[in-house]
């Protein structure tokens, strides 16, 4: 049986009564809650490993047959594909079968905040399965490093290049509104979706990757860099919250970068005045305020309607990545017969073509 001890009594005798309220006319109002700007609560810090330790989190759907995930030590680093502000991707293979892989390795040793987020879009990531988005196949925290495994892709993103052929840039796009109504029916916002987020193979394989950690990163881990070359890409009411009554709709946000995505490799550059290497506060003002971009009259009415679709400057007025995928331009998506190599990085700004 419990002992209970009155509170305010001394040495455990009779509590004091309680006494009248001198103003019981007084009253203390309680803020009034918003619900829609609640956030759900951190997780419990994770427990420091007393020694450096590999921890291998493996793909949800696979996670009963180990195999399928390798552990760190069997994969092999062949290459550097690519590093930016939130760290490097390598070229990987697995030396038991040969498999090749993306492995996505993290600057630094986040610290307990960010890493604990990290894990909770790893977990979101290792749910999406579908074919127009990259599989994640599991993640590894090797003495405080954090490691993403990831679908190689071996045709690289699509960034810098030109796509002159509508057919063709009409089977890019059914690809990607593929892979975001997929994510949009799981209530995933992508929130970066550009150039260098679309990668493609060589069987003309297009598919969305990169969301979820590398915006927590640049968010978080490297502040200053954390707009250039995203910022460029947000919807105006994302960039002043002040255009549409401070109300953000995420999967609309995704439709205006999509759309904008599209135009810039119809036209072989960034749509907007100069371009991405530009003014940066010029930009911003160019998005909120001016007209949107618009395809030119040399391309198909098709075309022109898609884009205007995507890039309507009111949010409720976009279509949604399943509306879009009934647009007509869609219907002359084919596949090309061949694929050009990606332009090197020095030429980023002047686009590479397809045909």
């Amino acid at each position: 049986m419990k002992h209970v001890t009155s509170v305010g009594g001394g040495g455990g005798g009779p509590a004091a009564p309680s006494r009248p309220r001198r103003r019981p006319d007084l009253t203390l109002p309680l803020p009034q809650r918003d619900s829609s700007l609640a956030v759900p609560l951190p997780l419990p810090p994770l427990s420091a490993p007393s020694h450096p330790t590999t921890t291998t989190i493996t793909n949800a759907s696979t996670a009963s047959i180990p195999s399928q995930t390798p552990r760190l030590a069997e994969l092999e680093r062949l290459r550097r594909l690519g590093s930016g502000a939130g760290g490097t991707v390598w070229m990987v293979r697995h030396r038991s079968t040969g498999r090749i892989y993306a492995l996505k390795v993290i600057y630094g040793n986040p610290e307990d905040a960010i890493r604990r987020q990290i894990y909770r879009e790893i977990e979101i990531l290792r749910t999406a399965d579908n074919p127009f988005v990259v599989r994640c196949h599991g993640l590894y925290d090797h003495a405080g490093e954090i490691q993403v495994l990831l679908e190689y892709m071996d045709g690289g993103s699509l960034e810098g290049r030109r796509i002159t052929s509508e057919p063709f840039l009409a089977d890019v796009a059914r690809q990607v509104l593929a892979g975001l109504a997929y994510l949009h029916r799981q209530r995933i916002v992508h929130r970066d979706i550009k150039p260098s987020n679309l990668l493609i193979d060589t069987r003309r394989r297009v598919k969305i990757a990169d969301f979820g950690v590398s915006r927590i990163l640049a968010q978080t881990m490297d502040p200053c860099n954390s707009s250039v070359g995203t910022i460029a890409y947000m919807s105006p009411e994302r960039i002043n919250t002040d255009l549409n009554h401070g109300i953000y709709d995420g999967y609309a946000g995704d439709i205006w970068s999509f759309g904008l995505s599209m135009l810039e490799f119809y036209l072989g550059r960034f749509p907007y005045g100069d371009g991405k290497q530009g003014d940066w506060a010029s930009l911003m003002c160019a998005i909120c305020y001016a007209d949107p971009p618009e395809a030119p009259p040399t391309a198909s009415r098709e075309f022109r309607s898609f884009i205007a679709c995507c890039l309507s400057k009111d949010p409720a007025k976009r279509n949604t990545a399943a509306q879009l995928l009934q647009h007509p331009f869609l219907v002359m998506a084919q596949v090309p017969s061949s694929l050009p190599p990606p332009p090197p990085s020095s030429s980023l700004p002047t686009a590479a073509s397809l045909p």
